[in-house]
């Protein structure tokens, strides 16, 4: 308060100077305002006189441009060769007054020495309690005294900023604390990880999209890392996907009506020979019998109040506006007054706010206006107060218009666009539910359930029964919608900075974006994940940097001191980094080793190939210019931007245990086949558990390419190149490396049908026919031959059928209580009276087939490997081929395959969709792979 009478003088300071300038505007109500220059010219005083409280005041208002302070590391410590990475986390930090924002400080020093009361305008969020403070800061060293409160406001419209300026608060400093622990952690990992990877690479490439490759910077961020690996985890997926054939039966039938299209209730089956014994069973009684109808009320619900976040989803799915160009645009349109604050994460109003007050100032809108008249109107029974998403940041409201505006003038398109995205959103979740209707009619075909929706038929016959084959697909590449829900749902950064993260990874050329707004990672942002990856640090996964904005939250709260979390993160970051460096300074030391050499390097013709082991236990030959560090592997992905000296690499199989060069050299790959030099044989030990039994554990082998075994065991039980991580392998399967051979196979996952309770080299599904007919003996008991059973491991004896369609036939049966498991010796048909759970006909058994001989539902044998194999797998006498199932690799029937119907003729109509033959489907076809 003042004496005498005297107004007190205020000085108000505004997060920009548009914002210092509206605010100025409402408060003054347009007259009796008078505008000055400060020390910056981008930044003016407003003055006027105003009453707070019954109290005559006299208004200066200012703004800043953002944050004042800047926080970086001390003078000794800011130059990159200044001091090991490692002693960033400890080194001394200082925040200080930028050169470019000494006017703005100069002015707010001048005008608070003559000043009682200083009011904060900043943005209510956690960041702009931090300027807020950095302002308080600078302006409480020229006047210790000054009277310090905080406005909060949602709206550059009248009522709020009225009813702030009534409400004067005090700012929170635990807002602000948690802020300074971001900038702090996010300051000494970046800078340490930053100055670590670029000072290690940089030397050893030509980065082709840097014009001087000395000044490139290979930035780390904390959240820019974890977003790119969204990126790449989703562009591995796609890399490694391996298309799998599936089978659908199809049922239409026609009416006077039209068309029904009846979808099978099983989906599909990847098992093609349970596929055709259940079309099988279709054909012999197509009739179609309704077994269910089903009419429902569909209700559409509304959705949740807009937060930034689905702002900028919306945005980006809708119009293909990016999440950058959308703050922009809204931060145009919030700072004229025509939507609320556009950085919030609330989902929910408060029964405070008037909403129907909102939706009057839109009816006089030529589209939307009459839907909101509508609205208003109690007799249209629209009206439905919102339903929160369970969202608060306690700072501002969902995102709203503010004012009326029929279109602006100098508004361009994307103006246009959000601002009736967030009136049409704010309409929509203040109505009701869309009801619709929906009947649904479920038919029974043989047992088999089909269903469509729209329309009832009580019995009819189908007008086409198929039996059609699809392949399975990858995921598509990450939308910028995706990224950010991916990015929302792990935690990873906030609503006001998610954008900012997403245009890092493209300014820094780690990933591109195409014209449907999906996102590729570029080889040297691959590289980077990937070398990380490859030391076993998933430092691009979004789980640490979560736990690390959880604990900023905490803070915010006050349940966490800001002492406490920078100590724990900073420390447990310090040991990653440390591990880090070592690998990589280490790897980078031993890069031009030499090692044994095997042959002269055909691509470059000028570096020696050499055998050499990764730090993982793996074995590769590489030129010797091809990086050796953990770190380096990442190279591998910076083949498309950089000139490294050479790409060649060979990996060598997954299991093995030792490998030596030695001095005997392989007589097919002479000089005259295509290599300059000889190539010395390598002395391969495999370790035993992890390779087929019929293959010998030692074997003296060339890397020429001429060694079919190799080749074989390469194929089998893969490179181990990336056996250590946890997601998909561009490279194809994984198989467990040795450091991981001591786990309890019943808690990984086996690499080839993805079940539980035993290893990939005992896979059931991937047991040859060799080691079947190896396996068939003598049961000591009786004398019977036998094999194991391939569902639960149990003998299975040799028998001899005695039924009337069977008789003298032999076959394989498992005694085992419960099992069904049985097969016929070659050129057999299946009798089981239970296939997939269903009882079949006793007519069952006599389905005609050419050629094709049925195999039990629950085996799923393979002959991995082609005929010219060199009689390594023979196919086990008189044992019929069995028909691939799910997880299998690589297994066809016999070429000759032909599907028929009931009465033995082809399927009318259905021709194989790889070179158009109707006598068999794609799955066999001759030409398919060629």
């Amino acid at each position: 308060m003042s004496s005498g009478g005297r107004p007190i003088r205020v000085l108000n300071v505004a997060e920009k100077p548009s914002v210092a300038k509206a605010v100025a505007g409402i408060l003054s109500q347009g007259g009796g305002m008078r505008v000055r220059e400060g020390r910056s010219r981008f930044n003016k005083i407003f003055e006027f006189g105003y009453t707070i409280r019954g109290q005559q005041c006299q208004m200066l208002f200012t703004s800043v441009t953002g944050h004042l302070m800047e926080l970086d590391f001390d003078d000794r410590y800011r130059k990159w060769h200044s001091c090991d990475p490692l002693q960033l986390y400890r080194a001394p930090v200082v925040k200080y007054v930028p050169e470019d924002k000494l006017d703005i400080k100069r002015t707010l020093e001048e005008e608070s020495k003559n000043c009682q009361w200083l009011v904060l305008w900043l943005d209510c969020d956690r960041e702009g309690e931090n300027i807020a403070f950095e302002v308080v800061e600078v302006c409480t060293q020229a006047n210790r005294h000054l009277n310090v409160w905080r406005a909060r406001f949602s709206a550059l419209i009248d009522r709020d900023i009225r009813e702030s300026v009534e409400a004067l608060v005090r700012p929170n400093q635990l807002f602000a604390d948690a802020v300074d622990v971001r900038q702090e952690i996010d300051l000494r990992i970046g800078a340490s990880f930053t100055r670590f990877q670029t000072m290690l690479l940089r030397d050893a490439f030509h980065l082709d999209f840097a014009r001087d490759n000395r000044n490139v910077v290979l930035s780390y961020g904390p959240c820019q890392f974890p977003t790119l690996g969204f990126i790449v985890e989703r562009y591995w997926e796609i890399q490694s996907h391996e298309p799998e054939e599936f089978w659908t039966i199809n049922c239409t039938h026609n009416s006077d009506e039209g068309i029904a299209t009846f979808n099978w209730m099983r989906g599909h089956m990847f098992d093609y020979t349970c596929a055709v014994i259940i079309y099988e069973m279709c054909i012999q009684e197509p009739a179609a019998t309704v077994a269910k109808v089903r009419q429902q009320e569909k209700l559409k619900y509304p959705p949740h109040p807009l937060s930034t976040i689905e702002l900028e989803k919306r945005a980006s799915r809708y119009f293909r506006i990016s999440s950058e160009q959308t703050m922009k645009v809204a931060d145009d349109l919030y700072q004229a007054g025509f939507i609320s604050y556009p950085r919030t994460e609330t989902d929910c109003f408060s029964p405070r706010t008037d909403l129907r007050a909102i939706v009057q100032e839109q009816q006089g809108h030529p589209v939307w206006g009459s839907y909101a008249q509508r609205l208003l109107d109690p007799g249209e029974g629209l009206w439905r107060n919102p339903s929160g998403g369970g969202h608060d940041d306690k700072a501002h409201p969902p995102i709203h218009p503010t004012k009326f505006s029929s279109g602006e003038s100098r508004w361009s398109q994307d103006h246009h666009r959000l601002y009736e995205l967030v009136v049409r959103h704010f309409l929509a979740c203040v109505s009701k539910p869309a009801v619709g209707a929906e009947t649904t009619v479920e038919v029974d075909i043989a047992g088999e359930l089909f269903s469509a929706s729209g329309r009832v038929i009580l019995e009819f016959a189908p007008t086409t029964l198929t039996l059609d084959s699809g392949v399975t697909r990858p995921p598509t590449l990450l939308s910028e919608a995706d990224l950010l829900n991916s990015m929302d749902k792990a935690g990873i950064g906030t609503d006001a900075t998610m954008h900012d993260h997403i245009k890092k990874l493209l300014d820094r050329c780690y990933a591109t974006k195409d014209s449907n707004t999906r996102f590729s990672p570029t080889s040297l942002g691959e590289a980077l994940v990937m070398g990380y990856d490859d030391m076993g640090y998933e430092l691009w996964k979004p789980y640490l940097r979560a736990m690390m904005e959880s604990d900023m939250k905490l803070v915010s709260t006050g349940a966490k001191r800001k002492a406490e979390v920078l100590e724990t993160c900073l420390e447990q970051m310090k040991a990653c980094f440390l591990d880090v460096s070592q690998s990589g300074r280490s790897g980078a030391d031993e890069q031009q080793a030499g090692g044994d050499i095997t042959r002269r390097c055909g691509v470059c013709q000028e570096s020696d190939m050499v055998l050499r082991r990764k730090p993982d236990g793996n074995f590769m030959v590489g030129c010797l210019g091809f990086p050796q560090s953990s770190f380096s592997l990442c190279c591998l992905k910076l083949l498309a931007t950089t000139s490294f000296q050479c790409r060649n690499v060979v990996w060598l199989p997954g299991s093995l245990a030792e490998a030596a060069v030695t001095t005997n050299t392989c007589s097919i790959c002479t000089p005259d086949s295509c290599f300059t030099g000889p190539v010395f044989m390598i002395q391969f030990k495999f370790r035993r558990l992890e390779i087929p039994h019929n293959y010998n554990v030692d074997h003296l082998g060339c890397i020429g390419g001429c060694d079919d075994i190799l080749k074989q065991l390469v194929e089998i039980c893969g490179t181990g190149s990336r056996s250590t991580s946890t997601i998909p392998s561009r490279a194809g399967p994984t198989t467990t490396s040795s450091s991981n051979q001591q786990r309890n196979p019943r808690q990984i996952a086996c690499t080839h049908c993805m079940q539980y309770g035993h290893s990939s080299n005992v896979c059931p599904s991937q047991v040859s026919h060799s080691s079947m007919a190896r396996s068939q003996g003598v049961n000591q008991q009786n004398g019977d031959s036998s094999v194991p059973c391939e569902t639960c491991g149990s003998p299975c004896f040799l028998r001899t059928a005695n039924t009337a369609n069977n008789r003298g036939r032999k076959f394989y049966s498992c005694q085992s209580q419960g099992c069904n498991f049985f097969v016929f010796l070659k050129g057999t048909k299946v009798s089981s009276s239970f296939i997939d759970g269903i009882k079949k006909p006793a007519a069952y058994g006599n389905l005609k087939s050419k050629h094709f001989s049925l195999a039990p539902l629950n085996c799923r044998w393979e002959d991995n490997l082609s005929n010219n194999n060199g009689g390594r797998r023979a196919e086990p006498a008189n044992v019929g081929r069995i028909g691939r199932g799910r997880g299998g690799r690589s297994g066809r029937a016999a070429a000759d395959t032909t599907f028929v119907s009931a009465t033995g003729d082809p399927v009318s109509g259905r021709r194989c969709y790889v070179c158009g033959d109707p006598s068999h489907f794609a799955n066999v076809c001759p030409s398919r792979g060629m």
